[in-house]
């Protein structure tokens, strides 16, 4: 059937010599790989591989077969226009980084308009806003929430926080409690709005340590997670 849908693009692998498979999440089916054909042949008019650049928002036109494990595009415009989100070289960095994340955590073949409303808004403060540096620690945050282990709040005053349990408590039961510096900063952040982000004051070796502890909270809740490959790179664009 034709089928109109948002997208937002995850990852695109090269498939034979002028292919594309793109992944992306899309606003009607959930996640949904498409194979673009030819693509890549640079006297194709109108193969706009330009706009499978990670992260980018379109609406596509395609020919949906629910049964079929390779979609195919029939039109494709870019639905939000972003102002520097792939030209800004620190933007560039957190796109390549969110993009892996997200096309390890989201799974599902289903719609969720919450999660595609989250991810389209948050992706467009990115691209609009300067103060950005503890973005994707939010975002990360924030995203465990769609994903289903958000942190319960419910005990925020005790002193530790148990990563596996996804709970506060008042002593120390494993060896993924945490406390002290760590612990301020998530308590922070689970009470803070990308618009108050600026407030939230870290340097990069904080930063870093408290990534670290968000990707480990990711492991512990999702079987399948892996520290993603770009995660060296962009430690060091950000140190």
């Amino acid at each position: 059937m034709i089928a109109t849908t948002n997208a937002i693009v995850l990852s695109k692998l090269k498939y034979k010599d002028n292919d594309l498979i793109v992944k992306c999440y899309t606003q009607e089916f959930g996640i949904v790989s498409y194979l673009l054909r030819g693509v890549l042949k640079s006297k194709k008019k109108g193969s706009k591989v330009a706009y499978y650049q990670l992260l980018t928002q379109l609406h596509l036109v395609t020919d949906y077969k629910q049964a079929r494990g390779l979609q195919y595009v029939k039109e494709v415009k870019i639905n939000h226009l972003y102002s520097n989100l792939h030209t800004n070289i620190l933007k560039s960095a957190i796109v390549l980084f969110l993009a892996e994340v997200l096309s390890t955590t989201l799974q599902e073949e289903e719609q969720n308009a919450t999660l595609y409303n989250y991810l389209e808004t948050t992706l467009q403060w990115l691209d609009t806003n300067d103060r950005y540096s503890n973005f994707h620690l939010l975002f990360l945050l924030n995203l465990t929430k769609h994903l289903g282990f958000y942190p319960d709040i419910t005990d925020i005053n005790l002193p530790y926080f148990n990563l596996q349990a996804g709970e506060f408590q008042d002593m120390s039961s494993s060896k993924y409690c945490i406390s002290g510096e760590n612990l301020t900063l998530l308590k922070t952040l689970l009470g803070t709005t990308f618009d108050a982000l600026e407030e939230v004051k870290m340097n990069s070796k904080q930063r870093q340590s408290f990534l670290a502890i968000i990707l480990l909270y990711f492991e512990l809740h999702l079987g399948s997670f892996k520290k993603p490959k770009s995660l060296q790179v962009f430690n060091d664009v950000f140190n």
